[in-house]
This record gives C-alpha cells, structure tokens and sequence, in this order.
C-alpha cells in the first residue's frame, strides 16, 4: 500500500502515514483485503476503508453530536441565514452502501461488511441502475423493522425491514449532496427516505422542532436530526421515549453495557424534561417512567437467568440460505456467541431466530444468585 497516496487522498492531518495508519487494521472480506481506520483519527472518520485491489476509499460517516436542550441549542449550532432541514431520526442499523470494484456492500460504522446487509440492499435496493449512473457515491441508510441481525424497533407497516436512505455522499471525500439534491436522486431512484417535516432559519425552527418531538414522542418514536441545506452540519435531537426504551435494553443486559451509556441517556433525559416538562406532576410521571425503565427489565433478567433461560438479544432474520449462513458466519467471527432458537424455510427463504447471548450479564447473575459478593 502506497500510505503517502492515500494519507493525500483521505486528507489526514497527520504528520506522518505511520500517525494515521497504526490505527488501521486489516481485514478481509469475499477475497479482497481492505485496511479499515478502528477510530477517528486525523481529520478521518472512524470506519473509513481502503480496498487497495481497487484502489477504492470508503469513507466513514461523520459522528453526529446532539444537543441536549432546543433552545438555545439550535440557533446555537446553526449559523444565521442558514436553512435548517428537519428529519426524522429512525431506530435501525446505519450503513454505507457502496461499489467496489463494480459491486455493491454494505459497510457497518466500523468498516465491517455485513453480508446479511448487503444481500438485502442488493435486493431491496436498486442498486446496480444507481450506480452504473454514480459509481463515485455512497448511500448511507438505514435498515428497519422487526426482522434485522442488528436492531428490532417495530415501524407501523413493516413487516421484515426496510431501507431509508438519509444520505448520500462521495464515496472518497464524503461530501453529502444538499438535502434537496438527496431527496431528489432518492426519489427519481424510487428509494425511501426519512420524513421531511420542515424547513426554517434556526431562530424558526425551535418551536415547529419541539412540536415535532411531541408527535413522535407519543407514537414511540426516535428522534429528528437537523440538518443545514447543504447537508455538510447536523446535530441530532431525541425523545422521552427513546431515553427510556434504550435505558431499557441496558439495563436487561445490565453487565454487558458501560456506566458511559447508561449515565448519557440519563444525562439527555434531565436535561430535557428540564426544558419542557412545565409542572411537577409531569415530571413525576416521566420520573416513574424513566424508573421501570430501569428496574423491570432487570429485575426480568435476573429472574430469567435464574430459572436457566437463555438472555441477550433476540432477533429474527430472512434470506436466501447462503446470505443466512455467511451473516451467523460474520456474527461468530465478532466472537459474538449465537444460540440458535428456531431454524426453518418460509416461501423459500431460510427464516432464523437467534439470541445474541449475553455472556457477561449472565455470568455475573449467576454468581450472584449462587452468593457472590460484590466490592462497592
């Protein structure tokens, strides 16, 4: 690999390619070797990849922050004159859909291809008209629905998964299109998108912002992300419902997931109820709500290991065989163990349901609840 070439052609303002390239690691993937950035580093995004048979830059997506208050947060972030784009935020698995040497995958934010992703892109996607047109651009998206290795939000009206594309951007420098352009090519390609609710200058957009968080609060909705014209700013802003249903999956795995992320959804929920819950009643009633958050789906997990039930993350995936067989493949390669819970043929595709075993938090249940002790 010529590091000098591509250290120029990533941008990195790193000194030296040794700066930048000890925090690449080798991988491969359907015979091909590509390097992948594990991290941030330099100016490059965590989960760039460098396919160097094809001399072809994937970049990685840019970190979104989040503000934790609408006012002044957004008025704050943006800059005046601006246009402010908002869109709904959705519950899935973000990836970056690419080719490669004339072939479509899709990459995960660490600069995995998942096989399972990039089966189901391949089919539910256009993908070979699209980029026969734009070979240099990447479809970032997001994979929905109850039936993903990954996720298993409900979305009213699917039934398995589907893609949203919310970006598309260039394959190398990872530039976006405008969100306008975006929508457009999306729409002239028949690929779905996230809800646009609105545009407005950032001094505008506060309240239309905070009505929108409202509805999708109530129909137990993520979030929106905020986006300028261009697409080149964003920052992300997410609801009641979403803290305390993620609150919820940690805490039923409660050793397996870091203080950091248990103490950030609590952390976005005050500051929140703080900006808009206006009488005490409310805030007692979010407090209640944010408290079974954390208490039942552990308490339920204890109980569960107690009684010898498998715990971890469940999901349910549909394919072709082959694709089925390569994503339980990838799964295991992540050294992530895989019980398999039912394994059958619907309409002639392979339909499993697995659990995603959660090691830690079963483990250290279990020695607990045979009497452990616990330094504090």
């Amino acid at each position: 690999m010529n590091r000098d070439e591509y250290l120029e052609r990533l941008g990195a303002t790193a000194e030296t390619p040794e700066d930048l390239f000890e925090h690449v690691e080798e991988r491969s993937t359907a015979g091909r070797t590509h390097y992948v950035l594990t991290a941030a580093r330099h100016g490059v995004e965590r989960g760039t990849v460098i396919v160097e048979e094809t001399e072809t830059i994937v970049r990685g997506y840019p970190s979104i922050p989040r503000i934790l208050v609408l006012d002044p947060g957004v008025p704050s972030f943006f800059e005046d004159g601006e246009t402010v784009v908002v869109e709904e935020k959705l519950d899935g698995f973000n990836v970056r859909i690419a080719a490669v040497g004339g072939e479509p995958l899709a990459f995960t934010r660490s600069g995995y291809v998942c096989p399972y992703t990039t089966g189901r892109a391949r089919d539910r996607l256009p993908l070979e008209e699209f980029f026969a047109t734009h070979p240099e651009k990447t479809l970032c998206a997001e994979l929905i629905g109850p039936e993903t290795p990954y996720s298993t939000h409900d979305y009213e009206g699917i039934d398995t998964h589907e893609f949203r594309v919310f970006d598309v951007r260039d394959r190398e420098s990872g530039e976006p299109l405008s969100v306008a352009d975006r929508r457009r090519l999306c729409e002239e390609y028949g690929m779905s998108q996230p809800r646009l609710f609105g545009r407005a200058a950032p001094s505008d957009a506060v309240g239309p912002t905070r009505a929108v968080i409202e509805e999708l609060d109530a129909a137990g909705r993520e979030g929106v992300v905020l986006k300028s014209a261009d697409g080149e700013e964003l920052v992300k802003y997410t609801t009641e419902t979403q803290h305390h249903e993620e609150l919820a999956y940690a805490f039923s795995l409660p050793f397996d997931h870091g203080r950091d992320f248990v103490f950030s959804r609590i952390v976005r929920d005050a500051f929140q109820a703080a900006e808009s819950d206006a009488d005490d009643d409310r805030l007692e009633e979010r407090a209640h709500d944010l408290g079974e958050s954390i208490l039942r789906p552990m308490v339920s997990t204890i109980r569960d290991v107690k009684e010898g039930k498998t715990v971890g993350e469940r999901h349910t995936v549909r394919g072709d065989p082959e694709t089925i067989g390569a994503l339980l493949e990838h799964l295991r390669e992540q050294s992530l163990t895989i019980s398999l819970e039912s394994d059958r043929r619907e309409d002639g595709e392979r339909v499993v349901e697995f659990v995603k075993v959660a090691e830690s938090s079963r483990d250290r249940i279990r020695y607990y609840l045979d009497g452990g002790t616990r330094d504090e």
